[in-house]
């Protein structure tokens, strides 16, 4: 695997509940906006996608929760690629709690991507160009 740009975050107080714990849906969300934010950093973001008149959708979704994040922990989300096919492609992401240098794994997750076409939500090949960018991505981390 391949890790991509990192990316940070502080838990904000709507992501929390009335203990001031992060919901467990916000962990998957974040690993999703890391990827999302990857691919534009990459060149093959949302513009691609309107070009190609389709959009990402997760279509699996695993997630292991190790420790709670809390209102202001700053954290720290990475995500990689595992696999790459014709029609979908497989990122593992992973939280951190950054504290006093030290991080601290919260949860780790599987995201099964792929994309669907705006017009009629059917499943779509991935572009050429994402596919290759994605492989490359992979490819770094096993050389």
């Amino acid at each position: 695997m391949s890790v991509m740009v990192s990316l940070p975050r502080r838990v904000e107080h709507v992501d929390t509940d009335a203990a001031g714990v992060m919901h467990f849906t916000r962990y998957a969300s974040l690993i999703e906006t890391a990827l999302l934010e990857n691919l534009e950093a990459l060149g093959v973001g949302t513009r691609l996608m309107d070009e190609h008149k389709v959009q990402p959708a997760v279509s699996e979704l695993r997630m292991r929760y190790s420790a709670a994040a809390r209102f202001s922990d700053e954290l720290l989300v990475r995500v990689g690629v595992e696999h790459v096919g014709g029609a979908s492609y497989r990122i593992s992401g992973f939280v951190y709690r950054r504290e006093d240098g030290a991080e601290t794994l919260l949860a780790s997750g599987l995201l099964v991507m792929c994309l669907v076409r705006v017009a009629d939500g059917a499943p779509a090949a991935l572009p050429a160009t994402l596919r290759t960018t994605l492989a490359r991505c992979m490819g770094e981390a096993d050389g």
